[in-house]
């Protein structure tokens, strides 16, 4: 008899949704959900674009509508860094990358309960579990906006050992990794947030 992982894998596989939707598998659930508003794309390709130029030159590269797949599980993050040259990380059936090769996820939080829940909680779970080492949240849902850094995976507790939580309009920087050094900025985030 199949176990749950197993049924939700096959269910995804078979979903055909319409155009400007997506399905992910996110802790024994699929989520559907759709495409972000214009303020979450915006902060995303901002940061795409950003980070494209500043890994550049070397051997990782930003990458977005992409599935990522851990143990019959699969997301689409917002924005991830990943080798550049991913051949050797491509699922068997072809259905996207091995999170072993995902070295950043950034999720720009989507509204409503859903929405937060899914990002502030179940991902960062999720990515923690599969031992993701940087996962980065862009959430103008809390407070007037922020930016929250986490680091160093705990895989069989779920959870990241060390948090940076700053405000809209207060730099951060990446800490590890290869978009160390990496700088986000009110350029990408936008200023803070009127409540």
């Amino acid at each position: 008899m199949p176990n749950l992982d197993q049924v939700l894998w096959q269910a995804w596989k078979a979903m055909e949704l319409p155009e400007g939707y997506r399905a992910e598998i996110v802790e024994g659930f699929i989520e559907v959900s759709p495409t972000g508003r214009h303020v979450h794309s915006r902060a995303v390709n901002e940061m795409r674009d950003a980070m494209a130029a500043f890994l550049a030159s070397g051997p990782y590269a930003a990458r977005n509508d992409m599935n990522v797949v851990h143990d019959l599980k699969i997301w689409i993050p917002d924005l991830f860094v990943a080798p550049r040259d991913d051949a050797e990380y491509v699922t068997e059936d072809g259905l996207g990358v091995d999170a072993a090769c995902v070295e950043l996820i950034i999720e720009v939080v989507s509204p409503g309960h859903d929405g937060t829940t899914r990002d502030r909680v179940r991902k960062r779970r999720a990515y923690a579990r599969a031992g993701v080492p940087v996962y980065v949240l862009i959430d103008e849902h809390d407070c007037h906006g922020t930016v929250t850094v986490l680091t160093s995976p705990i895989p069989h507790e779920a959870v990241y050992a060390a948090e940076t939580r700053v405000p809209y309009g207060t730099e951060v920087v990446i800490p590890e990794g290869p978009a160390k050094g990496f700088v986000i900025t009110e350029a990408i985030t936008g200023p803070p947030r009127n409540v």
